[in-house]
């Protein structure tokens, strides 16, 4: 019983980290839009891309996190399979955002990689 609640804690905390993740991607984007000039532009860096096309990316892919996040919540075995994929999908494009924000992709590729091991850390199906 204990560690079936530690297995579902760890499922709540995935769900957690997923939707402020997302929230926090999806603002991302907002503001990669909106005012593009607001973002440090690196010379010389080996990735270079539009701002605002990148927005855009940040704002589905937060809009997506979130969205599984909620259904996580739910405990359905597909959220967890698909919170895993999204969230190294998180950990890759706030990478290649690190030229232009690094605090902010820093912090979110931490998050990405706490939700990866928090959804890998325990299944409540797999404890009897």
């Amino acid at each position: 019983m204990a560690s079936q609640r530690r297995a579902h804690g760890w499922t709540l905390f995935a769900a957690v980290l997923m939707i402020f993740g997302g929230v926090m991607t999806f603002l991302e984007g907002i503001s990669a839009i909106a005012k593009d000039d607001v973002f440090v532009t690196t010379r010389n860096y080996v990735f270079s891309y539009d701002l605002t096309g990148w927005g855009w990316i940040h704002l589905i892919l937060g809009i997506v996190i979130f969205l599984a996040g909620i259904a996580l919540l739910s405990n359905a075995l597909w959220a967890r399979m698909v919170g895993v994929v999204l969230a190294g999908l998180g950990a890759v494009a706030n990478f290649l955002w690190i030229p232009h924000y690094p605090f902010w992709a820093i912090t979110l590729v931490a998050i990405n990689i706490f939700i990866i091991w928090a959804l890998c850390a325990g299944d409540r199906r797999a404890v009897t």
